[in-house]
């Protein structure tokens, strides 16, 4: 059954952070089923919360893998202050520190500029990038997304092909979409359908709606600290029917990964197929 709690922290020399509070991990299976298993870590996008992975969640416990959900700050439970990039990541950090064994570390959408700074902890074993951006070193989420796309439009260029997309198929402009006020952005209902539920029911369309709240502008322009997938394998998720994250972008990405393996699905594979997800987190689990 999902839960809501916190982990104990071990004695590990380089855990100096304070671990997050309860409120803001949700969990499975805390008890660690056998030793050759890893421990899950997931972490969401840009104006979700710990709460998209609740269906995937029960999945990884009734196979007996041990896994958990962060909220980042100022999202999902967490009604603290936003933190900017380098907070989400520390975020990260700290509760890697309390789990203190093998994780298999997710991140999805901008959560993947997260896991590239906070993936660089000893007890992260293999990397998951969920229809994620992925910023080398001295790129920002933004810098990423301009150059993977360039590079995309260079390589179609040469090889002749048209640029052209159906109305279906092509991304959506995030600037058409968000509502900016002050330093924060939310996305608006007809936006967040379009973006991120393509291929949800009505009733998932709504479960999410009713959660989605805001981001911080100014995480989207600064620039991880580390770079985990340069030094740790990694498995890029190319989720072929997202509108937010082009689908040629996340091809460049791809190629920087150790691996990588498509789904048919929009932006929400969690949503509309956690099977999905829970199916190679299980794998990967139980690989390590």
């Amino acid at each position: 059954m999902l839960k809501i709690g916190t982990v104990t922290t071990p004695e590990v020399e380089s855990a100096t952070r304070t671990p997050p509070h309860r409120e803001f991990i949700r969990y499975s299976n805390l008890c660690k089923a056998d030793d050759m298993t890893a421990t899950v870590v997931m972490v969401h996008g840009a104006w979700h919360g710990a709460w998209c992975f609740d269906r995937v969640l029960p999945i990884l416990e009734q196979a007996g893998v041990r896994a958990m959900a962060l909220d980042l700050p100022g999202h999902g439970d967490d009604s603290g202050p936003f933190e900017d990039l380098h907070g989400d990541a520390e975020r990260v950090l700290t509760a890697l520190d309390a789990v203190g064994e093998p994780v298999i570390l997710l991140g999805h959408s901008y959560g993947g500029a997260v896991i590239t700074e906070a993936g660089v902890h000893p007890v992260v074993q293999h990397l998951v990038y969920l229809a994620a951006l992925l910023p080398g070193e001295g790129q920002s989420c933004m810098a990423a997304a301009g150059a993977a796309m360039a590079e995309a439009t260079l390589a179609r260029a040469a090889r002749g092909e048209d640029a052209t997309q159906s109305d279906q198929s092509k991304p959506i402009e995030l600037a058409d979409v968000l509502i900016v006020d002050g330093d924060t952005s939310t996305v608006g209902e007809a936006g967040a359908r379009a973006l991120f539920m393509n291929d949800c029911d009505e009733t998932t369309s709504q479960w999410m709606l009713s959660r989605l709240g805001g981001q911080p502008m100014a995480n989207m322009s600064q620039v991880p600290s580390a770079i985990a997938w340069r030094g740790k394998p990694a498995t890029y998720v190319v989720c072929t029917r997202d509108r937010a994250v082009p689908l040629e972008m996340q091809r460049v990405f791809a190629q920087r990964c150790s691996s990588a393996i498509d789904w048919p699905t929009g932006h929400s594979p969690f949503a509309s197929r956690p099977d999905l997800v829970a199916a190679l987190l299980i794998d990967q689990a139980r690989s390590r």
